[in-house]
């Protein structure tokens, strides 16, 4: 096991290797439990919840528990969990990347096992006196704490992983107290891996496909051909002007606007209920499914309606700050339509999208085309109107591309 570099003489034994695995009865035990009925927890929070309190029973004295998870996520580069003797369940904290460059997670103990290679660190802090190695170590020993005693728990890939034991004991942790804890860590990180992955799957179909069409993946629905019909708001809007301003603007500049641009839309759209389905170029599909107490859809469209406006009012408010540095302005085409569409698989043998098929999908796509020439930035088909019309009125019948007839469209009372 390797450690990290030895401290000054006036400190000793503060990085000395954790023993070898102690009394094989009670850890033993704590493994049984881990691989029969830990790994059921119904989450990372329960399972160290009910972990710690069983190394309390055990005998180990804790008193603050963390364990650090890097994950793979868009957005959050890690998630920690703090486990407290007298507080009930386990406090969840994420970490955004770069956190892994702040100067706070570099002056960390966990910085150390994670980056430098160190197997385990321990501090006996009723023995130690400024100034500390790592700020934690300080504030902890403030806080009454007289050992610290932390590890890394490799997954089978080589990813690693880190927790920390203090304790409040004087004296601090026994042999044997460290001991349980270092033989039973296996298990324990076995578990966790199991059920790290299992929330990675869910983080990933979550980010890229949503959570409703995640769920029934993970719930085995994933045949090819296998759907089935709901009735449903699709929501279709697209970004006007585009093909011209990708021809002038920087990669990364583009890449900001279209970001920016789908944060107010995909976010109006998920605040209300609401999935999104794809991207497409500059353009996004939703839905909002009807509840089974939705029979005429009019909850559905309302929710809808108010993504709509409210995706609006992002639109001006992010136009006011383009305008105010000097950049061109955006304007999009959102339509909006209650129909039955086919939700299921399609693709080829290997490749499978899960989505939404059937002439509503060609419907609300034609409609939102209609935008441009009626200067509107919000239109709905009569279909919608009818379930939700009280903020909508008439703007007419128009022909639209694919189809014989024209179709009435709807608009929001006040011009936007």
């Amino acid at each position: 096991m390797s450690v990290a570099p030895s401290t000054p003489a006036s400190t000793p034994d503060l990085a000395a290797p954790l023993p070898a695995p102690g009394p094989r009865d009670t850890r033993q035990e704590v493994i049984d439990w881990l691989l029969q009925e830990g790994r059921h927890a119904a989450s990372i929070q329960e399972l160290l919840d009910r972990f710690c309190r069983r190394l309390g029973a055990a005998g180990v004295p804790l008193w603050r528990v963390v364990c650090g998870l890097p994950l793979l996520h868009p957005q959050i580069r890690s998630i920690v969990f703090f486990w407290r003797r007298h507080t009930q369940g386990v406090e969840v904290s994420t970490r955004p990347h770069g956190t892994e460059t702040s100067s706070e997670y570099l002056s960390s103990p966990f910085a150390t096992l994670l980056d430098d290679g160190a197997d385990a660190l321990r501090y006996r802090l009723e023995q130690m006196e400024a100034p500390w190695p790592y700020p934690v170590l300080g504030e902890l020993r403030q806080q009454g704490a007289t050992d610290y005693a932390a590890m890394t728990i490799l997954f089978a890939d080589g990813r690693r992983n880190v927790m920390s034991f203090t304790t409040d004991r004087p004296g601090g942790f026994s042999i044997e107290d460290l001991a349980l804890v270092n033989g039973v860590m296996p298990a324990l990180g076995a578990v966790l891996e199991t059920m790290a992955l299992r929330r990675l799957a869910v983080t990933v179909l979550d980010t890229y496909v949503g959570r409703r069409t995640g769920t029934r993946i993970l719930s085995g629905d994933i045949r090819r051909g296998t759907g089935a019909n709901v009735r449903a708001v699709l929501w279709y809007c697209d970004l006007r002007g585009f093909t011209s301003l990708a021809d002038r603007l920087p990669r990364e500049e583009l890449i900001g606007l279209l970001n920016g641009y789908f944060e107010i839309m995909g976010g109006a759209v998920e605040r209300q209920g609401g999935e999104i389905l794809k991207f497409i170029g500059d353009a996004m599909l939703a839905i909002f499914p009807l509840e089974d107490s939705d029979r005429d859809g009019a909850s559905a469209c309302t929710k809808a309606l108010d993504a709509a406006e409210d995706a609006v009012k992002g639109m001006i408010e992010r136009n006011a700050e383009r305008a105010a540095w000097g950049q061109p302005t955006l304007r999009c085409g959102i339509a909006l339509h209650l129909g039955e569409v086919m939700y299921g698989n399609i693709g080829s043998a290997d490749r499978l999208d899960f989505t939404v098929i059937g002439p509503a999908v060609n419907l609300v796509s034609r409609i939102e085309g209609l935008c441009n020439r009626l200067d509107r930035t919000v239109l709905t088909s009569a279909a919608f109107a009818a379930a939700c019309g009280a903020r909508l009125t008439p703007v007419g019948w128009h022909p639209v591309k694919g189809l014989p007839n024209p179709v009435e469209v709807h608009g929001l009372k006040e011009q936007e």
